[in-house]
């Protein structure tokens, strides 16, 4: 991933099944991280990892909330312009300061966007009904070009039980 949009897919979708998460387990989230680096095996390559937090206020499980947190700590992140083409290998998003919702500090002036608890548990109900990543983000984009290949991935015989050989 050489491009800020690759990357920030990649973190779009990290960042939007950590809500998944929190909300299945009704938790909300206090702080949020943000990382990035380059393969730190490939020394004749150059060599950056950036990570940048921030603090959730109010605490969230909300996947707008986190995705534009992410978003502002990645653009921190980022190598200033002018700097070398980096390589990425690997980018992700950490949570911290989790409670469960009913517990989580409340503000005197709490605003909620109109309509986001519902608009949460629709995608969160049309992606069980249909599948995982059924209904995304469009920062999450439709390629996944950042996503692993596993095309030369071995079987995995101990943990899926459609991955054992069959003998007729």
């Amino acid at each position: 991933m050489t491009d800020f949009d690759t990357v920030f897919q990649a973190i779009t979708a990290h960042a939007t099944r950590a809500a998944e998460k929190l909300r299945q387990h009704g938790l909300v989230a206090g702080t949020l991280t943000v990382f990035f680096h380059t393969n730190r095996h490939r020394q004749d390559r150059p060599q950056y990892a950036g990570s940048r937090s921030t603090r959730l206020t109010p605490m969230s499980s909300d996947t707008f909330d986190l995705v534009s947190a992410a978003k502002r700590c990645a653009l921190a992140a980022w190598p200033k312009i002018g700097a070398t083409s980096y390589g990425f290998t690997k980018a992700g998003v950490l949570l911290g300061d989790l409670l469960p919702y009913e517990q989580r500090p409340l503000k005197l002036f709490d605003t909620q966007r109109e309509g986001a608890p519902a608009l949460m548990q629709a995608m969160d109900e049309v992606n069980g009904r249909f599948g995982k990543k059924t209904m995304v983000l469009a920062s999450e984009g439709t390629t996944r070009a950042w996503q692993l290949r596993v095309d030369h991935r071995s079987p995995r015989y101990t943990t899926r039980l459609s991955d054992l050989p069959v003998v007729r």
